[in-house]
């Protein structure tokens, strides 16, 4: 049985409910990386389940980085006014668009790439991948376009300030924490370079 102390660390950590915190625990058998990785699960379940809903409300978020030569902004979504005035909605649409600034994703998901971005990057590996033996070739090339895809694609990205989840985790488990669909309707980095 987890202790309170445990839960509460948990939630601290996670952010998500006492009691989904509790059960997660007591399912891990007080094993704290597993209730986390159940956690996630259940987030990324719970965002499935509320895909369909209507986005009503949200916040816009800028970052800007020392000296004023980038910027990161994003538009976050929610169903909710209610949601969308929370102060800590609105440090995750700022923590995005720090991440934006820091990271540059080109894109918001894998089906924003077009597909000829897809095939000249596939283009490159195939020339780079040309040393390879023929049967493993497909394979590295492969490799080489998911790695390609996840350093611009902002939702697989792994989140600036905790690369153990990614952009979507991130907003899986602020959609189970708010009970609201959440979604970056938009984002922005600016530049002087």
């Amino acid at each position: 049985m987890a202790t309170t102390e445990e839960i509460k660390a948990l939630r601290d950590e996670t952010g998500v409910s006492i009691m989904q915190c509790k059960r997660a625990l007591e399912e891990a058998a007080g094993d704290v990386e597993k209730a986390k990785v159940l956690l996630r699960k259940a987030s990324a379940a719970i965002a499935t389940k509320k895909s369909d809903r209507e986005l009503g409300a949200g916040v816009a978020a800028a970052y800007v980085h020392a000296g004023g030569s980038v910027v990161g902004a994003v538009v976050l979504a929610c169903e909710t006014d209610f949601v969308s005035k929370n102060e800590e909605f609105s440090k995750l649409a700022y923590d995005i668009a720090m991440h934006v600034a820091a990271m540059k994703p080109r894109f918001k998901t894998k089906d924003d790439v077009k597909d000829t971005d897809v095939r000249a990057a596939k283009e490159v590996f195939t020339e780079e991948a040309a040393n390879v033996p023929a049967e493993k070739r497909d394979m590295v090339v492969q490799g080489k376009l998911d790695a390609y895809l996840k350093e611009r694609v902002l939702l697989e990205q792994p989140f600036v300030k905790n690369g153990d989840i990614t952009i979507r985790e991130l907003i899986d488990t602020h959609m189970q924490k708010f009970g609201e669909k959440i979604e970056i309707t938009r984002f922005e980095r600016l530049s002087v370079k």
